[in-house]
């Protein structure tokens, strides 16, 4: 496993006239300071240890530098882990903040992402309590009042992939059932698709799985679009503006049965 330690190397040798030196961004170079004296970097090696070979492997993403990726992206507002690998490989002052000297190359996003497939949600949990701790030791939670909100997110995966929960049918091998017991031709793909746009649409999370994402659920989204979609719901501080937890559910979750989660979570954040 990629450690901190290991990542200190020895400085190299240059004539301070032949290298170019970034003074760091304020913001990030006081979250470093912050995130040093809390001994971020060895509780998220410590936590991480069992997802990780001693020997075998090439060297590995240090837990540290990942979880501050994660960082940058909240902070940065940058949705994608592509998107985190170019800011982070186009800005000195990152790669400060990750300690990535300009002769290394910095993650991208393909390591990014086998990183997180690689931590388990328990992990990523505990790292998010870890720094909410540490927010609320420095006097930065209020958790007077809390507000909710909840946004759809589109899943990985297709619609066109979903297969009936009864019979395992692709959606296009249903309606071809429904043609034959119709007394049309199933092998007319035309004429299927015409009974599919005159039929009643009955797409239901209870008939339908995608089976590479069963937990993504038949939504239609604000645009009015439909797809498989996660609903993630933030529980944030109003008066700080801190998160303080947040929960994902099936994208076809109500707003009334979802918050019956997200309430106990961030009453026991901030209390």
């Amino acid at each position: 496993m990629g450690t901190k330690r290991a990542r200190e190397n020895q400085e190299e040798m240059f004539y301070a006239s032949e290298r170019v030196e970034a003074p760091g961004h304020p913001f990030y170079e006081q979250l470093n300071g912050v995130l040093d004296g809390a001994g971020f970097d060895q509780f998220c090696e410590e936590q991480c240890r069992d997802f990780y070979h001693t020997k075998l492997g090439r060297p590995s993403l240090a837990p540290g530098v990942y979880f501050r990726l994660m960082l940058i992206g909240f902070f940065e507002g940058i949705g994608s882990e592509r998107g985190i690998g170019w800011r982070v490989a186009d800005s000195l002052s990152l790669r400060r903040f990750l300690n990535y000297g300009l002769d290394k190359a910095t993650p991208d996003h393909v390591t990014i992402s086998r990183t997180r497939r690689l931590l388990d949600e328990a992990t990523h949990q505990a790292v998010f309590t870890f720094v909410l701790t540490e927010v609320a030791r420095r006097g930065m939670l209020k958790g007077k009042t809390i507000g909710i909100d909840a946004t759809s997110l589109e899943a990985n995966a297709a619609l066109r992939s979903i297969v009936r929960r009864d019979t395992g049918e692709s959606y296009m091998e249903y309606l071809r059932r429904l043609a034959a017991e119709a007394g049309l031709d199933p092998a007319d793909d035309d004429a299927v698709r015409r009974m599919d746009r005159k039929r009643k649409k009955k797409t239901s999370n209870e008939e339908w799985v995608n089976p590479h994402d069963p937990e993504a659920e038949v939504t239609k989204m604000k645009d009015g679009t439909t797809h498989l979609a996660y609903k993630a719901e933030q529980a944030v501080d109003l008066d700080t503006g801190v998160i303080v937890a947040i929960t994902t559910h099936g994208g076809a979750t109500g707003d009334s049965e979802s918050v019956q989660e997200t309430s106990p979570a961030a009453g026991l954040a901030s209390g």
